[in-house]
């Protein structure tokens, strides 16, 4: 089966291809080889490429850049997903379109499951659940897999870096690194997502799903627990929201449960502290290739 990835340069997509090579047959899409925004461009590039599966990784994920822009947001993170959408019901292709933890508002004290009622409460995350309205209105065979904080061995193609990474460059510049810890999340492994998804694709029960690793922390939680398993000592401190002043309203909690993934009985993510260790370990057979 022939499997057409958009957004194959960022972090998510680079781990799809590691997965899925050996199974399927891949056609990886830059934004140089298919321009989302454009509707006939989109759907006549999906229909000459004849796909199974259609995988769309392609956002703007730049949240303060959305809020500056929100045509260009709406653009590619709303209409592109209705392009795509559009493209694999005529091309009669099955769709999974990656979604955030961005569409709701954050004011629940407990995990948001897929029956969670959306509230996004910027820019980016309208965008993102406009998308998804689109897709059910476009197509009927349709994965839409909503996850968090994403980082992988692959360089995020926008910011060139992930977060782990990151906070491993300020711990050596700085003498003190200062994390918010009032925004709870569950980070989340690309490459534990990319098996999920692969996982996903053996079913056809469509609809919404959330897939992020297990449990859930505060970005401060997390950075210590980087710097712990990287055996660093640079000093780390708390910090609010208010005082790191970020120009954008974010969600101070968006922890989603992974129900419907539960109830089939194949929730394969682990634990976020787990799948963390499982990126230094991939990190480092990296380096030793």
């Amino acid at each position: 089966m022939k499997v057409l990835i958009f957004g194959a340069a960022g972090q998510l997509g680079k781990d799809l291809q590691r997965v899925l090579k050996k199974d399927f047959t891949l056609s990886p899409v830059t934004h140089d080889q298919c321009d989302i925004t454009n509707d006939t461009a989109t759907q006549k590039f999906i229909a000459e490429s004849k796909p199974d599966w259609v995988i769309n990784c392609a956002a703007w994920t730049d949240v303060p850049g959305c809020e500056k822009d929100d045509q260009k947001a709406f653009a590619v993170n709303a209409l592109g997903a209705k392009h795509i959408a559009a493209g694999c019901a005529k091309s009669k292709s099955k769709l999974i379109h990656i979604s955030t933890d961005y569409v709701f508002d954050g004011r629940q004290n407990q995990p948001y499951s897929e029956t969670s009622l959306p509230r996004p409460v910027n820019v980016y995350g309208l965008s993102k659940l406009t998308g998804e309205h689109y897709i059910p209105m476009t197509h009927d065979q349709y994965f839409i897999v909503r996850t968090s904080g994403l980082y992988g061995i692959h360089p995020n193609r926008g910011k060139k870096t992930n977060f782990v990474e990151t906070m491993l460059k300020l711990a050596k510049e700085r003498d003190v690194v200062k994390v918010v810890d009032d925004e709870i999340l569950t980070p989340t492994f690309t490459l534990n997502l990319a098996q999920q998804i692969k996982v996903l694709m053996g079913i056809d029960r469509y609809g919404i799903y959330h897939a992020t690793n297990n449990g859930s922390c505060s970005w401060y939680e997390f950075t210590r627990k980087i710097f712990e398993m990287a055996k660093i000592n640079t000093r780390l401190e708390k910090t609010t929201v208010k005082e790191f002043a970020s120009p954008v309203k974010r969600p101070a909690y968006s922890v989603l449960k992974n129900l419907n993934l539960q109830n089939l009985g194949i929730d394969f993510m682990k634990m976020w502290d787990a799948a963390l260790e499982d990126y230094f370990s991939d990190k480092d057979n990296k380096l030793k290739l």
